[in-house]
């Protein structure tokens, strides 16, 4: 198993599809998992600090491990079947239960648990990224962000 981090929420166009994008801790591998709206909405607000004014799902499942005593110790992302994913939570007392990757990855985001992903997952979905294209893109999107129309004006 190897750790990932959450790299954020994305809607991937045209499809108007979100994703969740995970990448590799000790590599150079990114996970993107195509996920639902609701579930989407869940994993910014944790990336966010975004507390609710009443418990959503996810709140309420944290609350609910944390009453009784079986916190989430970690998620593992472990198979992809005709580009299904699939998740365990590992809860303190043992028991392992399956679950979605991203009600998996909402709820690790609220309880700060690691999130690992199987080899197999991330040699058949993976996408690997060079740092020094990674940084490329970075260098990229800075660029967008301060570019204005003005600059493309010719003298």
């Amino acid at each position: 198993m190897h750790e990932v981090d959450v790299i954020g929420v994305r809607v991937e166009m045209p499809s108007q599809q979100p994703i969740v994008l995970l990448r590799e801790v000790s590599g150079d591998r990114y996970l993107p998992i195509w996920i639902g709206a609701v579930e989407a909405t869940a994993i910014a607000f944790a990336q966010q600090g975004v507390v609710p004014p009443r418990p959503l799902t996810h709140d309420l499942l944290k609350d609910v491990l944390e009453a009784t005593g079986n916190n989430l110790t970690e998620v593992h992302i472990t198979d992809v079947k005709d580009g299904v994913f699939y998740a365990t939570l590992v809860l303190a007392s043992g028991v392992e239960v399956g679950a979605r990757p991203s009600d998996s990855i909402a709820l690790a985001l609220r309880t700060g648990s690691p999130i690992r992903c199987a080899e197999d997952v991330l040699a058949e979905a993976g996408l690997a990224v060079p740092e020094e294209e990674e940084d490329e893109v970075e260098r990229f999107r800075e660029f967008l962000d301060h570019v204005t129309p003005e600059d493309f004006e010719g003298d």
